[in-house]
């Protein structure tokens, strides 16, 4: 399948989780790491294994190593919208774009990073403040109608 050969382009392709990470901390070490991805298992007692471990259970914190890891230690040009949307694993690098040298990254560029990414926060937060409240999608209580599903949250499947 020519899909199969597009998978294969991809630089995660048959690496495992336990290489990528010692690849990259060997490379940046854990404190760029905490500093570029503010995940804590690279700022708290960090080891491979250990990180390996918390990266298989959270979905997120591995797809956002595994960005990195494309995008940064691989130096590969952003992917498109589409692809974008896909987990790192499943995207399709076209055969045209291949790695790189790892980008050259410094705790001054992951300060003015997080100072971006706060500023971002708290314009979104701002937003969501502005904007009227949605409606409840609550029903409307009959107040004659007795208040054991208030209080009991299994009454309404007792029969």
């Amino acid at each position: 399948m020519n899909t199969e050969i597009n998978y294969q382009n991809n630089p995660l392709h048959g690496v495992s989780l336990k290489t990528m990470l010692t690849e990259i901390v060997n490379h940046y070490g854990y404190d760029l790491l905490f500093a570029y991805l503010n995940i804590q298992c690279f700022k708290n007692n960090p080891s491979i294994d250990a990180s390996v471990k918390f990266l298989k259970k959270t979905d997120w914190a591995r797809e956002k190593v595994e960005g990195f890891y494309l995008y940064k230690f691989k130096s590969l040009p952003r992917a498109s919208d589409e692809q974008f949307e896909l987990p790192p694993r499943d995207r399709i690098v076209p055969p045209d774009q291949q790695p790189g040298e790892p980008a050259q990254l410094s705790m001054e560029d992951a300060e003015r990073l997080r100072e971006k990414r706060a500023r971002k926060a708290a314009e979104h937060d701002a937003g969501k403040a502005r904007r009227p409240s949605a409606p409840s999608r609550r029903p409307a209580r009959d107040s004659n109608a007795p208040a054991s599903s208030d209080t009991d949250p299994w009454a309404k499947w007792r029969k």
